[in-house]
């Protein structure tokens, strides 16, 4: 069924009551811009639909299947009714419909093509087609922004030694022209050989029309494939049972620090880096600086230490710089996970959700990682109330995690402690933004860590 009125009015309710719809609070404006169609048991397509209401407008990518009777148990998945009577048609939401979560992924491994109007789409396998057998698919609860289906895998014998016996597939929701850093750069760190990303499984790219472009058309990925580890903990419930427990986390924070050195140091060996020019330092600043204006408008309590947090940019200026290169981008213990053998793994590669995609693709800074991750600590501190021992905790695994980059990467970045700091303030300057706009319960959090962050200025 093509993009049809009734299917938009449908949607139109339906989007806003999804987490990763990001205009919370705004009734989609949805403009459809191309469709594709998915060999399925089952009518499914997937419709590519600009929100004019969100600001910049976003390009969501939103999967239907058509039932001519309800769908068991898929409540969740539940669209809405198309027509009355005999001829009326169920929709849901496609990647928790069995048969295009099935379909996705084998369109995936064998490398088809599909299209539909003004669309052009194919599956990039990296095992090639392997013939596997899909026992169960469910959508992960644990996403937001995207997607992601979990399969469970039958073993064949065409597929002894490829397939794992689980694969996640992340299915974008906004969908940008130009390469996702998500797929670019977990790829490119498995096939240098890292243990700390799951293997890549392959991708499904598409070309669409784009009247902004000045082709008229964009490309992008639309789909991630990978192993799924289900043997690991997540890095923030992990650190979250050890904080409520009074456990130490020391080693465990000290192995996080060592394995995201590895990680740069293998994005700079494989990836493009360069030393920066002032222009990039400048900019940078330049940037903080747009933050921080930001963050006091939406928390005017900050404006005192405004002063301070200039006067401390002002210093990195004539500080050493490391070296930019490609990272993380959005880097906390939600985006890691956590083995029995004490390996640590990095997921979701895409960057700062709120920062236009070609921004997220740029060279940066590996500071960035680290200042994201030492906050992440300090989160976990205030969800146990940010009482002394919490603190205290948050503060031990800080070390530790500088310390097991430091002894990784021969560079312990508290020799440049203004710099540091800094990437810090920055980053919880966005989280007081977020927080005040989101989650007001928790903008005390932010808000300690700049008072924190701007005493040691002051010193």
């Amino acid at each position: 069924m093509p993009t049809s009125t009734a299917i938009l009015s449908l949607l139109s309710d339906w989007m806003p009551r999804q987490r990763w719809y990001a205009a919370k609070g705004r009734q989609p404006v949805l403009r459809p811009i191309g469709d594709w169609a998915l060999p399925a048991e089952v009518p499914a397509r997937v419709h590519l639909l600009l929100d004019e209401a969100a600001t910049p407008p976003t390009v969501y990518q939103v999967p239907v299947t058509e039932r001519t009777e309800p769908l068991a148990s898929a409540d969740a998945a539940f669209i809405g009714q198309a027509g009355d009577g005999p001829g009326a048609v169920f929709l849901y939401d496609g990647p928790r419909d069995p048969a295009f979560a099935r379909a996705l992924l084998q369109l995936l491994m064998r490398g088809d093509e599909a299209g539909g109007t003004g669309m052009e789409v194919r599956g990039v396998s990296l095992l090639g087609d392997t013939g596997l057998q899909i026992r169960s698919s469910r959508v992960h609860s644990g996403e937001q922004s995207n997607t992601s289906i979990v399969y469970e895998i039958a073993k064949t014998d065409a597929a002894a030694g490829q397939e794992p016996a689980r694969i996640v597939c992340k299915l974008f929701r906004a969908v940008h022209h130009g390469e996702n850093p998500d797929v670019i750069l977990q790829s490119a760190l498995a096939e240098a050989g890292s243990t700390h990303v799951p293997r890549s499984i392959g991708s499904i790219v598409g070309e669409w029309d784009d009247p902004s472009r000045p082709d008229g058309r964009a490309e992008g990925h639309l789909a991630f494939a990978q192993e799924f580890l289900s043997n690991m903990d997540d890095g923030w419930e992990l650190a979250l049972r050890k904080a409520s427990a009074g456990e130490d986390f020391t080693g465990p924070a000290r192995a996080l620090g060592a394995a995201t050195a590895e990680i740069h140091a293998t994005l700079a060996r494989v990836m493009p880096s360069r030393a920066p020019e002032p222009g990039d330092i400048e900019e940078t600043i330049a940037s903080w600086r747009r933050r921080l204006a930001a963050a006091v408008a939406e928390v005017p309590a900050l404006e005192p230490l405004g002063s301070v947090i200039e006067d401390l940019y002002a210093r990195t200026a004539g500080l050493t710089w490391p070296m930019l290169q490609r990272v993380h981008g959005d880097y906390h213990l939600g985006q890691v996970l956590a083995g029995p053998d004490g390996r640590w793994v990095a997921l979701d590669f895409e960057g700062e959700p709120l920062r236009p995609m070609e921004e997220r693709s740029q060279l940066d800074f590996a500071t960035r990682d680290i200042a994201g991750m030492l906050r992440s600590f300090d989160y976990v501190a205030g969800s146990e109330g940010n009482t002394d021992a919490a603190r205290a905790w948050a503060q031990a695994a800080r070390e530790a995690f500088l310390d097991g980059y430091a002894e990784a990467s021969a560079t312990d970045v508290r020799g440049y402690r203004d710099l540091l700091d800094a990437f810090e303030l920055d980053k919880a300057l966005y989280e007081a933004v977020y927080e005040a706009r989101n989650r007001p319960a928790w903008l005390p959090i932010p808000v300690a860590a700049v008072e924190r962050l701007v005493a040691r200025a002051r010193r």
